[in-house]
């Protein structure tokens, strides 16, 4: 995805002005970034994407015979319903569902107070979050061979025998999609737990890659399976990778000094850990 690498560059220049907007609010954030942390392991995700695109690069096509001896009966009873479809009028629906979607869902999180006040923290974050889905969507395609749908019927135009038609595990549309709305979820809870309509929240990130999935299987892309992966690996990272940066001192523990007497009568004192909530 061309617009994925126009976002990595975007992120990680607002990672690296992220202190600075930082010194200039009192806003609290629960989570924990540091540029020299999670500078490099930015790199080290938009270079594994890379590496994947790379992968895909080198994948060979189909020929006509081979197109042409590809068999519904070969594809597993739970796939094969879609066998054969294809749409283009779903395939548009499917961009037009995802690729807004990928901006829409990190900028609605700037209507929040809390949030706006560390979004440049957050947004280097959704590019992390966004690479990490990335990186596991293009290694996976780069590296499996699994025919469209559309090929075991007779549309498809041009793309019947490129390489693209070999890319359909997993669902990268559905992963991306699933990545932004569960990370503006996630974002959200940690900034404002238990807030009114937050079950709305959830269930919107829940039904948006959900539609993507369905129009995706409709336009002849992907099968049922190959949408499933990707919607798990897209909410996983979505939530995943915000939760590793959750801001220990939130609910951490420390070092409280306590003292009294023990049960001999001798007064003491010390320090006993207490788990901040």
């Amino acid at each position: 995805m061309k617009f994925l690498a126009s976002l990595a560059l975007a992120g990680s220049l607002l990672t690296a002005a992220a202190p600075a907007a930082v010194a200039q609010t009192k806003a609290t954030s629960p989570y924990h970034t540091r540029f020299a942390v999670d500078g490099p392991i930015v790199l080290g995700l938009g270079a594994a994407s890379a590496f994947g695109l790379y992968r895909v690069q080198q994948k060979s096509g189909l020929s006509d015979a081979e197109a042409a001896a590809l068999r519904k009966e070969d594809v597993p009873a739970f796939d094969r319903f879609s066998a054969g479809w294809y749409s283009d009028n779903w395939q548009t629906a499917s961009d037009l569902l995802c690729y807004p979607t990928l901006v829409i869902a990190p900028g609605l999180l700037a209507l929040n107070d809390d949030v706006r006040g560390r979004y440049g923290q957050i947004l280097g974050l959704y590019v992390q979050t966004m690479l990490a889905s990335d990186a596991l969507f293009t290694t996976s395609v780069g590296n499996i061979y699994r025919y469209r749908p559309y090929l075991y019927g007779t549309e498809g135009g041009g793309g019947r025998t490129g390489k693209i038609a070999t890319n359909s595990f997993f669902a990268g549309h559905t992963a991306h999609t699933a990545t932004a709305t569960f990370f503006a979820a996630k974002v959200l809870h940690d900034f404002n737990p238990g807030y009114e309509g937050e079950g709305l929240v959830w269930g919107a990130a829940a039904v948006v890659p959900a539609a993507v999935a369905y129009s995706r299987i409709k336009a002849g892309k992907h099968f049922l399976s190959d949408n499933i992966v990707g919607y798990a690996v897209g909410a996983t990272m979505g939530i995943v990778v915000p939760q590793l940066h959750k801001e220990a001192g939130r609910a951490g523990v420390s070092l409280v000094p306590m003292q009294g007497l023990n049960v001999n009568g001798y007064a003491y004192s010390g320090f006993v850990l207490s788990k901040q909530l």
